[in-house]
């Protein structure tokens, strides 16, 4: 549920699970990983005046929504799971940090401010305890919670807050996004005593917005030097953290463990409570999801997510294993914030310049053949960027450009490309129209050709570029793509200052990868940042969500209403499976509702070395799904 809170979206892997953002691979091995209290670097770590805090604040908190957690869930055991690719730092900030599957493991540990209840959507605590609002709207103070700690056993107070902000702010951590956050959305941490900070917004908000938007998360001012050597010096140093696992061993290119932290600060909290059970977490590092499938099946992984393969679960995941109820198959419906898939132009490119060849292609995508085809009809048509669960700000109005080669000739004729070469691709002054489509999974290549035989109809060869994830990862990075496939995360409310805003265009390493640049959309963002009531920021959301369809620059592909995942017997799920807004049912990061029964993982093996077996295990549930 923690990934609502992520104030910038994260990029979703294309690739295989779709559970972080681009998968990376390269990793030079004589660079050491630095795990352990020989990390700490800081012996005198700075600190930072107080200030008053105003009279007659209201503290709100939130201790009434349903507990999440089992009380028949048990603690131990090792889970195995993997990613398909090895991440290029550990640093949490900086050059490379937002890249990677490997982004929302890592960022899961650093817990925020509040939190989201992920079945009722209310704010409820988590390194605070209370909030309070000023009288503007534009302020929120924060009671920490005096028993947190970092990982190291070093409480946490007030200073490593206003440290975070002064630490995102710092040439030496070459983060431009954080500069232009913690300079123009949030203008201000304060200190007030060692556990009362107040987050200073630089507009107003709906009371909900504000503190999602000033949710921050501590730096530990304890562990980081900030100088010119920090981006190297910090590499491969493992960073003390709030959530209750912690990176205990590191082998680059092969695996990553987190070992649960004894007696952590947060097992007292009420969303904490019979969570996040299993004693140690591996992450193997397995480079096709193919090969991953198999090693599951061999029982060397616990879990397998099948997000984006309907074959493999009809086909594959079925038999012997199955059939004995060795393993299990679970389909849970979720009612979320449609994650964003598709494809995105890059419109600082001379062909994708021309809106008329955005639409066009636009219209000769036949998105639905690939949906009947190569999904089986299980998925659904995304019909624009901000479907679902998103606080009433979806325009229900767009709708995507479907598949029409009328409309797609009239707007590449239209756009110059009237001529055809011999194998019937549009040619203008003789270059074809050929556009690169780059994508980081093979999952993905059988619906992409799809798409792309059809495309020859409308006279557009898609050349699919099927890239390393580490490659692919440094080209959405770089934004030297034509055309890109791949996912963004998603909050409760559209973030569209990052993914549509010129400060953010024409340059790496940002969310706008369109490249979109448009005065008007510009003008509506900053209006929709700096309205406080939710009237005039609906309407600003409506208006800047028809200029951004109307832009052509993102051809939405697919939306999934359920997850999907088989797994070994011995995990175990609460008597809910899940919750409104699960991104995986066994994930012990983010959720951390499930638990090992060592001994049913005994009786399991036992079984599977002789013939034994047990009820098989399929279950589908829809109580969340959607309308």
């Amino acid at each position: 549920m923690k990934k609502f809170l992520v104030v910038y979206a994260l990029l979703l892997a294309a690739c295989g699970q779709e559970s972080g953002t681009p998968a990376s691979s390269s990793v030079t091995a004589d660079e050491e990983v630095l795990i352990g209290s020989s990390t700490r670097l800081v012996v005198n770590p700075p600190t930072y005046d107080s200030v008053p805090l105003p009279d007659g604040l209201e503290w709100l908190t939130n201790n009434d929504d349903p507990i999440l957690g089992s009380p028949d869930a048990k603690r131990g055991g090792t889970f195995t799971t993997y990613l398909t690719g090895f991440p290029l730092t550990l640093r949490l900030h900086g050059p490379d940090s937002n890249t990677g599957s490997f982004v929302s493991m890592k960022r899961a540990m650093f817990l925020s401010l509040i939190d989201i209840h992920p079945n009722t959507v209310d704010i409820i605590p988590s390194l605070a305890t209370h909030w309070a609002f000023s009288e503007d709207g534009r302020t929120v103070y924060f009671k920490l919670n005096p028993d947190a700690r970092w990982s190291d056993g070093v409480p946490v107070t007030a200073d490593d807050y206003v440290f975070g902000r002064e630490m995102r702010l710092s040439e030496h951590v070459l983060d431009p996004f954080g500069q232009n956050y913690f300079t123009n959305i949030i203008t201000d941490v304060r200190k007030h005593d060692d556990h009362t900070i107040s987050v200073v917004h630089a507009t107003g908000k709906p009371p909900n917005e504000l503190l999602m938007e000033t949710a921050i998360g501590p730096e530990p001012r304890h562990f980081h030097k900030l100088d010119e050597n920090w981006v190297t010096d910090y590499s491969w140093r493992v960073e003390p953290n709030t959530g209750p696992y912690q990176i205990t061993a590191v082998e680059k290119g092969r695996y990553i463990e987190y070992t649960r932290i004894q007696d952590w600060w947060g097992d007292t909290l009420r969303y904490s409570q019979n969570r996040f059970n299993v004693e140690k977490i591996r992450i193997n590092i397995i480079r096709d999801d193919n090969v991953a499938f198999e090693y599951f099946l061999r029982g060397e992984l616990d879990s397998f997510m099948f997000a984006g393969s309907p074959a493999r679960w009809h086909d594959r995941a079925r038999g012997e294993p199955f059939d004995r109820g060795l393993i299990g198959r679970i389909e849970y419906h979720v009612d979320v914030p449609q994650s964003p898939r598709g494809l995105w132009l890059n419109m600082d490119d001379p062909i994708l310049a021309d809106q008329n060849v955005r639409y066009g292609l636009a219209h000769a995508i036949n998105m639905d053949r690939a949906l009947d085809v190569i999904f089986r009809g299980d998925y659904e048509r995304l019909q624009h960027q901000w479907e679902g669960l998103y606080w009433g700000y979806t325009n229900p109005a767009i709708r995507v450009r479907d598949f029409d080669l009328r409309r797609a000739d009239q707007h590449l004729d239209a756009a110059g490309w009237t001529e055809r070469s011999s194998d019937g691709i549009r040619l203008k002054n003789g270059q074809r129209l050929s556009l690169r489509v780059s994508y980081g999974s093979d999952e993905h290549s059988p619906w992409l050709l799809v798409v792309r035989e059809e495309a020859r109809k409308a006279g557009i060869d898609l050349a699919l570029q099927l890239l390393d994830p580490s490659a692919w990862g440094t080209q959405v990075q770089q934004k030297t793509y034509q055309l890109v496939y791949l996912t963004f995360g998603t909050n409760l409310t559209p973030s569209f200052w990052q993914g549509y805003h010129s400060d953010n265009a024409h340059t790496p390493q940002t969310n706008n990868i369109t490249n979109t640049d448009d005065p008007e959309i510009d003008t509506l963002i900053d209006e929709f940042e700096e309205a406080a009531d939710i009237e005039t920021r609906l309407v600003l959301s409506h208006r800047i969500q028809e200029l951004v369809h109307e832009v052509g620059g993102f051809i939405p592909s697919y939306k999934i209403p359920f997850v999907r995942e088989a797994f070994w017997r011995w995990l175990r799920l609460p008597q809910h499976n899940g919750t409104r807004t699960s991104a995986a049912l066994f994930d012990p990061f983010l959720s951390g509702l499930f638990w090992i029964d060592e001994g049913m993982r005994a009786e399991t093996l036992d079984a599977r070395q002789g013939s034994g077996s047990f009820p098989p295990i399929d279950i589908v549930d829809t109580t969340w799904q959607a309308d």
